[in-house]
């Protein structure tokens, strides 16, 4: 059977040769994730075979650049290569060359012994998040006082280098870089035609820094540095939108058999609120944060608070229970109450103060 692999190997690899493109092939078509790896790189007549090849890898929804290095001389129009497997990748990736038309080869990565795979709430070996994980919370919560309503969220972070290869393995602050993006929706379940009744888009570009576990402690555990961009995408009077700065320092603590807490004030000036250039009288230039998780992640309770320069404001509380039997995917659900009262539940209301809201649902991340 290797035999005959091999045959159709060597056919298909001369098929792509004749047309002009480069061959990728592995020995094994397995590799293991943080560990280095070995192709083979064919290269059609008259093209040389230079110490290094950029190549791309697909792993899950992110592309990574990865740099090929030769690993021995080239011999007969081919050369081996070698580079480190991305400590993110997992399961079936995709590779091929970036600078040179050539196949894509597959390749089966396994975890190291004892580790797990990365799931959307979990994070990674040494702490690492996925390329795409969650930002604030997602949830979908159904209240009732003053017409039946829905409150909709959803919210991911998209970091912009990889930590294994290209610019941020070169560079590793710059793996600290992120887009994120986050949609708040108010539903209006009563009316006749089911109307939105607000919804605001917030993307943001910022730079993240974690102290890892085994760091010693400084005066903070995290922080978050950036622009953030807000608006309802509306027309005329229902137009809202502000750009801000910001700055959100994090402090954690655990306490054995308590469970884990959470402060992460966020800090922000506005750089523009031409349409709405009284909304610090109603939200301030902090939102007051703070986080408790049981432990074991049973219980996740979050608040937000913001006191504007006129004393107005408001407080947002969220609880959530893991419902262990129900899941998306490999993320529990939780079960998701919601409070709200003050000023502001969307942006179109900044300077309205409504009827407090209490509203349950689900959460896919609390």
């Amino acid at each position: 059977m290797r035999h005959v692999l091999a045959c159709v190997l060597a056919l298909h690899a001369g098929a792509l040769l004749a047309q002009g493109d480069w061959v990728i092939v592995s020995k094994t078509a397995k590799a293991e994730a943080g560990r280095p790896f070995e192709v083979a790189v064919i290269a059609p007549g008259g093209h040389d075979l230079p110490e290094e090849i950029e190549a791309r890898m697909k792993v899950d929804v992110a592309e990574i650049t990865l740099t090929l290095k030769a690993s021995a001389p080239a011999l007969n129009g081919q050369r081996t290569y070698a580079a480190p497997m991305p400590v993110s990748a997992s399961g079936p990736v995709s590779l091929q060359l970036g600078d040179f038309p050539s196949n894509v080869l597959v390749l089966i990565v396994a975890r190291p012994a004892g580790d797990t795979v990365q799931t959307l709430t979990g994070l990674g070996p040494g702490g690492r998040e996925p390329p795409l994980s969650e930002n604030d919370p997602m949830y979908f919560v159904v209240g009732t006082r003053g017409g039946t309503s829905a409150r909709f969220q959803l919210s991911f972070k998209y970091r912009l280098f990889d930590f294994d290869a290209g610019y941020g393995q070169e560079r590793p602050w710059l793996s600290g870089l992120y887009f994120g993006y986050t949609q708040n929706s108010l539903w209006d379940l009563e009316g006749e035609s089911k109307a939105f009744r607000d919804t605001s888009y917030q993307p943001s570009f910022f730079w993240k820094w974690e102290r890892t576990q085994d760091a010693p402690r400084l005066l903070i555990d995290g922080v978050r540095v950036g622009l953030e961009h807000e608006s309802n995408g509306g027309q005329g009077d229902r137009s809202r939108s502000i750009n801000t700065a910001f700055v959100r320092p994090e402090w954690r603590w655990k306490v054995a058999d308590v469970g884990s807490f959470a402060f992460t004030p966020k800090i922000y000036t506005y750089l523009e609120k031409e349409e709405n250039s009284d909304i610090d009288d109603y939200r301030g230039y902090v939102d007051w944060r703070a986080r408790y998780d049981s432990p074991g992640g049973t219980w996740v309770a979050t608040t937000v608070v913001r006191l504007g320069t006129a004393g107005k404001g408001s407080v947002l509380l969220d609880a959530s229970r893991r419902i262990r039997d129900v899941k998306f995917g490999p993320v529990s659900t939780y079960l998701h109450v919601q409070f709200f009262a003050g000023y502001g539940e969307s942006i179109l209301d900044y300077n309205v103060k409504n009827k407090s809201q209490l509203r349950i649902g689900f959460a896919i991340v609390p």
